[in-house]
């Protein structure tokens, strides 16, 4: 047997979208960029899709995509959110799965439970779905059936792995500590095993009570944790020496955190492309492989008994996820986590009535209703249509009621599953992000129940949760949480109208009398008609369409505009007809609508009004470069420089977009560009524009790559610290940094193309 290796990457983000909204909004912890996900992407997940190799000099020999040559899982939940944020780099995930099973006959993607809830402490029910809804999210990304899926946190039980096992899939990954005892297939010979004193470089067999085959392969628990902790990324060639060192006949493997490249150890990726290129290369007789393909060749001759329950992350079993086990004091000794167990009891009790709801209510809608809600996951990952999901599990003759009925309990099992994502017990204090995450979630199900039927069963939910107590001073407990930081969450007709309408006017899209606007998220639509203006108010009517719902809601409302340069001060009235009357008209600002979406709203202005100000000084920069007179003796910027200072980024862009001025003219143009651009806040944005538009040209099938290489030099003379890298991807995925873009390509830091 020869010496193999294997580096798998977790790659997740819990559901932060909005779950009425279905769209991540604004989180402040994450700036300067929007939100988590988007943060972490820049830092880490693109990084690795691009990962630089330079030479001996620094420039660059290959974008390699990590990917192709790593073992891997995404979250369903990042993916979804990859593949409308970002496709191009979504692309090169998919790519790279499909090239690996091209070479090794089997992918390097695994799948992973749904919403990485810790499966141990989740229902039979829940188990079920969240192992079927994974298994459907992936085979419509990948194209294929996963052969391997990760658990959350590595957290297992033999019910788990009989829920894996069930769905056909044949191997999972987990920590050496998990590993309680091992014996030859067909021997009584148990021998108890601790960490790493055992044969961590072979497969080994659970023996399931159903007799389905699972088979687990236990990374190299001290190696993992030198990635994570010790900084061995810090150098490529130290990492893979360490690598190597640690191989031998058989599979080493690693588990590492996706976001440890780049995010945690800037540049970690390079360390990584440095060490799969050393591998790829069979440097000191190792191979590279992933685990289907090595489980193929290699089928286990050994057996395991595993500590149950047990998970990577918590010396405990899985308490972490439930009680005050002291895992996580986040560095604060006066802190504890008793909060852990309320929350989850008032989950788990929300969930059970949830459950019982669905089949109470499903028995009248649902052939089966069980198969029904183990196939929605079909629905919710585009393998199947509506339509068709709804001839095969909706009861005939449904009416249109109904059918929506159908729609919003399905909805509402999907809002209860999300809301036990494990990171609301992973950190030390419950008023954290992520455990108010978990329960909007929870609100958003429990509003859909109550809205098919559902007992209200919100005190009995909350007074369980009151009994979990912050660690933050003045925050109080569970349930204060609940009405300060979730329920303003909560949306309704009067806070979708809210948004709908200030968006449109953020946007200036606000539609003429009898025209019709959409203010659209990717989980409802807001069709908006607004009649002729009567005494400032206009009447109006709008249709609310949910995802996956099969008819709109209709309210009809008045809209009065603010006459102030605050347009929360403006607001409206519902007609008495509507399902949400109420007599008075309420004030936008009043209307309820939560910090973080007001910031959604405030970005949509400043980004409408930036594009506005944007267009006037670019016309404005046509004059002003025909008013730069010649350079004169020891001048270093322009006359009345402070007058000037506001047009520098446009002056700037027409400097390197445009044409040539006379030499002195030009001279003294790029002196008060270096000049005013140093430390001017308005240089980073200009240096993304640039970028931006780069990547346009390059797209185009008759790239002006002359005029590429001018912007190069010229913004290099007026001293913009442009990151190209985006420009470099795209010279790559197209392969035009060799002939007619070589030499952009030089400009750009590659390589010369015959030592690439």
């Amino acid at each position: 047997m020869a010496k193999h290796l294997c580096i798998h990457g977790h790659f997740y983000q819990p559901p932060r979208e909005d779950p009425w909204l279905d769209k991540i909004l604004p989180e402040g912890s994450a700036a300067p960029s929007t939100h988590w996900n988007e943060r972490i992407l820049n830092e880490s997940y693109a990084p690795l899709a691009w990962a630089r190799r330079l030479d001996d000099r620094g420039k660059i020999i290959e974008l390699l995509n990590a990917y192709e040559w790593i073992s891997f899982n995404f979250g369903p939940t990042l993916l979804k959110w990859m593949e409308r944020a970002v496709p191009e780099h979504y692309a090169r995930v998919l790519e790279a799965d499909a090239k690996s099973l091209e070479r090794w006959g089997h992918g390097n993607a695994l799948a992973q439970v749904q919403h990485h809830v810790i499966m141990p402490l989740a229902s039979p029910l829940d188990k079920e779905l969240e192992v079927s809804w994974a298994v459907a999210d992936f085979e419509a990304r990948f194209g294929r059936r996963p052969e391997g899926m990760w658990c959350a946190e590595t957290a297992v039980d033999t019910d788990t792995l009989e829920a894996l096992a069930k769905q056909g899939i044949a191997f999972t990954i987990l920590a050496p500590s998990q590993a309680k005892a091992v014996a030859a297939l067909g021997s009584d010979d148990r021998r108890e095993v601790h960490d790493e004193d055992f044969d961590i470089y072979r497969p080994y067999a659970v023996e399931l009570p159903s007799g389905r085959p699972m088979a687990v392969f236990f990374y190299h628990g001290s190696l993992s944790q030198a990635v994570a902790f010790e900084r061995l990324l810090s150098d490529g060639e130290q990492f893979f020496t360490r690598l190597s060192g640690a191989c031998r006949d058989g599979l080493l493997s690693l588990a590492t955190d996706g976001e440890t490249y780049g995010h945690h150890f800037k540049f970690g990726e390079m360390a990584l492309a440095y060490a799969l290129d050393q591998a790829r290369s069979e440097r000191d007789g190792i191979t590279l492989t992933n685990y289907a393909a090595f489980l193929a060749a290699n089928p286990p001759a050994w057996k395991v008994w595993l500590h149950e329950p047990s998970a990577w992350s918590c010396a405990h079993g899985v308490e972490r996820w439930r009680s005050d086990c002291g895992c996580c004091t986040g560095g604060r000794p006066d802190w504890n986590q008793k909060w852990r167990a309320p929350l989850r009891d008032c989950l788990n009790f929300l969930k059970d009535r949830i459950d019982a709801h669905f089949f109470d209510k499903g028995e009248g809608l649902f052939a089966d209703p069980k198969a029904a809600l183990a196939d929605y996951g079909r629905v919710l990952s585009r393998l199947t249509t509506q339509g068709a999901y709804a001839e095969n599990h909706f009861k005939p003759g449904l009416t249109e009621d109904q059918a929506a009925e159908a729609w919003t309990l399905l909805a509402m099992q999907e809002s209860g599953l999300a809301s036990f994502a494990s990171c609301a017990w992973f950190f030390d204090e419950i008023s954290r992000i992520e455990p108010v995450n978990g329960l909007t979630f929870a609100l958003r199900a429990l509003d859909l129940g109550r809205a098919t039927g559902m007992a209200d069963v919100e005190n009995e939910f909350t007074s369980i949760l009151e009994k979990a107590e912050s660690n933050e001073e003045g925050v109080g407990t569970g349930r204060d949480i609940w009405e300060n930081m979730v329920k303003p969450r909560r949306e309704t007709h009067r806070t979708l109208l809210t948004q709908g309408l200030l968006r449109l006017w953020a946007e200036d899209r606000l539609p003429r009398s009898g025209d019709e606007a959409e203010a659209v998220w990717p989980g409802v639509t807001v069709r908006f008609r607004l009649d002729e203006e009567v005494r400032g108010t206009r009447p109006g009517r709008a249709a609310i369409r949910r995802r996956l719902a099969s008819k709109d809601e209709i309210v009809f409302f008045t809209f009065r505009r603010s006459m102030r340069s605050d347009p929360f001060k403006g607001g409206l009235t519902f007609t008495p007809d509507t399902e949400n009357a109420f007599e008075e008209g309420v004030v936008f600002e009043d209307a309820g609508v939560a910090l973080n979406k007001r910031q959604a709203l405030a970005d949509a202005w400043i980004s409408r009004t930036e594009a506005e100000a944007w267009a006037r000084r670019l016309r404005d920069a046509y004059t002003a470069v025909t008013q730069v007179t010649d350079l004169q003796e020891a001048q270093d910027t322009l006359n009345l420089a402070e007058r000037w200072a506001h047009l520098y980024p446009a002056l700037a862009w027409n400097f390197i977009w445009e044409g040539d001025l006379p030499r002195k003219r030009s001279a003294l143009l790029v002196a008060f560009l270096v000049k005013t651009g140093r430390e001017n806040p308005e240089r980073k944005r200009l240096c993304e524009r640039i970028v931006s538009r780069a990547v346009e040209l390059l797209s185009r099938p008759e790239p002006d790559f002359a005029g590429l290489a001018r912007m190069v030099r010229r913004a290099a003379r007026i001293e913009l610290p442009v990151a190209w890298g985006p420009v470099q991807n795209e010279l790559w995925r197209r392969e035009l940094h060799v002939g007619k873009g070589a030499k952009l390509a030089k400009q750009l830091g590659f390589a010369e193309p015959e030592q690439q």
